[in-house]
C-alpha cells in the first residue's frame, strides 16, 4: 500500500495522498507563497471523537469542515456527503489543542542567558517566531495564548502574519508587554549589564502607582493586544525578588485590569504568592498564572469567583535538569526548586476544590513543540484525562473569551482538529505525538506511516 504523506515547507505546501485515502485532494492542495486562512473544505471519518464537551466519545463519527467551519460532527450513519473525505477510522479525534500560557516570540531557554534578547536581530527575531509558530502547529496547538514578550512588537507581528496566511501557525491570543514594577518579574534587567544599555523597547511595560499602570494597560491595547498581562508577584526566572512577594499593590493591579475590562479584554495575572493571588481575584482578574504558592484562601476564592488557574506543572523538572547541565543562573535553579513541588500540591488542591484549571505550559522556557508533555503530569497529580482534555480544549476556549469559535468540534466553530492512534483516554501520552494536525478544514501535518 502507498502511505499518505504531507509536507510542509514554510512557503509552499504540498500534499500527497493516496485515492484510498482521500478521494478527492483538490480541495486540501496549497501551493504559492501564502494561504487563504479557514477556507478548507474536508469530512474526516473518525474511529473515534472527543469533542471538547461531551464526557464520553462517540465512536464511529464524521467532522464536517465547510470553509473553514464545523458544519457537522456526530455519527457517520448520519452525516452529510462532503468530499474530499480523509479516512481514520482508526484513529481519536479531538478539537485542536490550546496552550493559554506561551512565549511564542521566545527561544526556549531564553530567560537562561536575559543577554540574548540585547543582540538579537529583528530579522533573527522574526525567524524564531515562525519557526516556534509552526513547530507549535505540528504539535497539535492549534490556539495559543501568548502571554508576553520582552520583545512585545514580535507577538503582534507573529499573530498577524499567521491571520494573514504568510506562515503556518496557531491562532494566537498575544499580550505584548509585561506590565511590571521596576526590577519586578517583567522588567529585563540583568546584573552585570547597565540599566542605561537596556533598549527602552524591551521595558515598555515597566511602571509605578495606579496611573502609570492604567497608562501602560492603555499603550497595550492601543497597539493591539488581545490580553493584558500583568506581574502581579516575582517571577521565577528573573533577577532579585522572591516568587511569593508581592509586586503590584492591588491598587495598580486594580487600575489595569479596569482598562482592560473596558476595552473588552481579559486580564491573566502572573502571580506565585498568595497575597497576591488574592488581590488579583478581588481586582477581577480572569485568569491566575502559576498559583504555586496559593493558600487554602486563594483557593478557595479562586473556586467562589471561577476565576482560572493556569499552572505550569511539567517545566520545573524541565528547568532542574537542563537548567543545570546548561548553567542557568543559580538564583532560578534555587527558586524552580523551592516552587516546583508546592505548584504541584496547590494544582491537585485547586482541582478538587472546583477552581477552573486551564491548560498553561510556558512553552519557551522549555521547547516550543513540547507543550502537550505537561498533560501526563496533570493526570499524574490527580486530574482526569477528559478533564485534562477539556482544560486544553472547551475550558481554555471560555477564559479566552474564544469559545464561539475553538475549543470543541461543534457546529460554528473553526474547523480545528488533530487526529492520534489509540485512546488518550487510557494513555494521555498519546497527544506528546499529533500525526494529523488540521486547522480551519486545511491539512497541515499528516505523518502517518
Amino acid at each position: 500500500m502507498n502511505f499518505p504523506t504531507f509536507y510542509l515547507l514554510p512557503t509552499t505546501f504540498l500534499l500527497s495522498l493516496s485515492a484510498a485515502v482521500l478521494a478527492d485532494t483538490s480541495a486540501v492542495q496549497l501551493a504559492g507563497q501564502s494561504y487563504s486562512p479557514d477556507s478548507g473544505t474536508l469530512a474526516v471519518h473518525c474511529g473515534r471523537l472527543i469533542d471538547g464537551i461531551a464526557e464520553v466519545p462517540l465512536q464511529d463519527a464524521v467532522v464536517v469542515i465547510e470553509s473553514g467551519r464545523v458544519t457537522y460532527a456526530g455519527p457517520a450513519a448520519g452525516a452529510p456527503v462532503v468530499q474530499p473525505l480523509l479516512e481514520l477510522g482508526t484513529y481519536t479525534c479531538l478539537p485542536g489543542l490550546i496552550d493559554m500560557h506561551d512565549h511564542i516570540a521566545d527561544s526556549a531557554g531564553g530567560s537562561g542567558d536575559l543577554k540574548g534578547y540585547l543582540s538579537t536581530s529583528a530579522a533573527e527575531q522574526a525567524e524564531i517566531s515562525r519557526s516556534n509558530a509552526e513547530e507549535t502547529l505540528h504539535a497539535g496547538f492549534t490556539v495559543v495564548r501568548s502571554v508576553g514578550s520582552y520583545v512585545a512588537w514580535a507577538e503582534n507581528e507573529i499573530r498577524d502574519r499567521v491571520n494573514r496566511g504568510e506562515v503556518p501557525g496557531p491562532r494566537i491570543q498575544a499580550a505584548g508587554i509585561y506590565l511590571t514594577i521596576p526590577g519586578g518579574g517583567g522588567d529585563l534587567l540583568i546584573p552585570d549589564v547597565d540599566e542605561n544599555d537596556i533598549p527602552p523597547h524591551l521595558r515598555m511595560g515597566v511602571a509605578r502607582g495606579a496611573e502609570a499602570f492604567a497608562q501602560k494597560a492603555r499603550l497595550a491595547v492601543d497597539h493591539g493586544a488581545d490580553l493584558i498581562k500583568i506581574i502581579a508577584s516575582g517571577a521565577v526566572l528573573a533577577y532579585g525578588g522572591v516568587p511569593a512577594a508581592p509586586e503590584m499593590t492591588a491598587d495598580e493591579i486594580a487600575a489595569a485590569v479596569k482598562i482592560a475590562h473596558d476595552a473588552g479584554l481579559k486580564v491573566a495575572a502572573h502571580a506565585h504568592g498568595a497575597q497576591s493571588i488574592k488581590e488579583a481575584i478581588l481586582a477581577g482578574a480572569d485568569t491566575i498564572e502559576h498559583a504555586s504558592l496559593a493558600d487554602d484562601e486563594a483557593i478557595a476564592l479562586a473556586a467562589s469567583h471561577q476565576v482560572a488557574f493556569s499552572m505550569d506543572i511539567y517545566n520545573g523538572d524541565y528547568i532542574a535538569i537542563v537548567g543545570r547541565e546548561k548553567g542557568w543562573p543559580e538564583e532560578f535553579i534555587r527558586k524552580n526548586d523551592q516552587t516546583t513541588e508546592a505548584q504541584r500540591q496547590v494544582f491537585a488542591k485547586a482541582y478538587y476544590a472546583g477552581v477552573p484549571l486551564v491548560y498553561g505550559t510556558d512553552a519557551a522556557v522549555y521547547p516550543h513543540g513540547w507543550n502537550a508533555r505537561q498533560l501526563r503530569y496533570m493526570v499524574k497529580h490527580g486530574m482526569s484525562p477528559m478533564d485534562a482534555i477539556k482544560s486544553a480544549t472547551s475550558a481554555a476556549a471560555r477564559f479566552m473569551d474564544w469559545d464561539d469559535r475553538v475549543g470543541a468540534l461543534a457546529p460554528g466553530r473553526f474547523g480545528d482538529l488533530i487526529a492520534v492512534p489509540g485512546d488518550p483516554l487510557q494513555d494521555i501520552t498519546i497527544l506528546e505525538n499529533v500525526p494529523v494536525v488540521i486547522k480551519g478544514g486545511l491539512i497541515f501535518k499528516y505523518t502517518i506511516q
